[in-house]
């Protein structure tokens, strides 16, 4: 079966956008989509980035992309609210999330981005993604005390070790095959490339 592969951090934006609308785009061109949890943060360490790129250009350029942001949150139909904390610290949810597989990984990081992104929920406190990580039948007491043990971490740095490798700049990133695809503006390319597309330039 084709597939898909969707990077994704839970606070970023632009994955959050993304992470509806990439299920669709892969069912409609016969794909499944197989979610990757990395740490964004660790990225742009990584390459030297700024930590909120969102918030590097001018005043005129950071309102049109929010504004962006809200537009493209009504055009697929997803609530959507700029948070009072951003960035957020989203390392504990992200090891969490690795610790997860298949459909449980993609329903709890669902809850994630709604809990942060639609409802202005600070996943990043340990209580509060506590009582998250219980409304979705988990044993929130295990998954985060895992967190804090070296297998835990290291399975995240890894990922994050990977998406660098392979070329990500950023979340969402998305592969075909070798081909990456960056941003959740750009699915149009993926869906493309899932039926076949090579472009002339990679």
């Amino acid at each position: 079966m084709k597939r898909v592969e969707y990077f994704y951090d839970v606070s970023s934006p632009y994955a959050y956008l993304a992470h509806d609308e990439i299920g669709k785009v892969a069912a409609a061109h016969g794909a499944e989509v197989i979610w990757r949890p990395f740490f964004l943060g660790g990225l742009f360490k990584s390459l030297q980035a700024e930590i909120v790129p969102f918030t590097n250009g001018s005043p005129q350029k950071q309102d049109i992309l929010k504004k962006d942001m809200y537009r493209w949150a009504e055009v697929r139909g997803i609530p959507f609210n700029w948070p009072t904390t951003f960035p957020m610290m989203t390392i504990r949810p992200m090891r969490v999330l690795v610790q997860l597989e298949g459909e449980m990984q993609i329903a709890v990081a669902r809850h994630l981005f709604r809990a942060y992104w639609a409802h202005d929920e600070n996943i990043g406190d340990p209580l509060v993604l506590h009582q998250l990580l219980e409304t979705q039948g988990l044993d929130a007491e295990v998954l985060l005390a895992a967190c804090d043990r070296p297998e835990v971490k290291q399975k995240l740095v890894d990922a994050t070790a990977e998406a660098l490798q392979r070329g990500a700049c950023g979340a969402p990133t998305f592969f075909v095959g070798n081909h990456l695809v960056w941003g959740q503006d750009r699915l149009d390319f993926v869906g493309r490339l899932l039926d076949g597309w090579q472009p002339k330039h990679g």
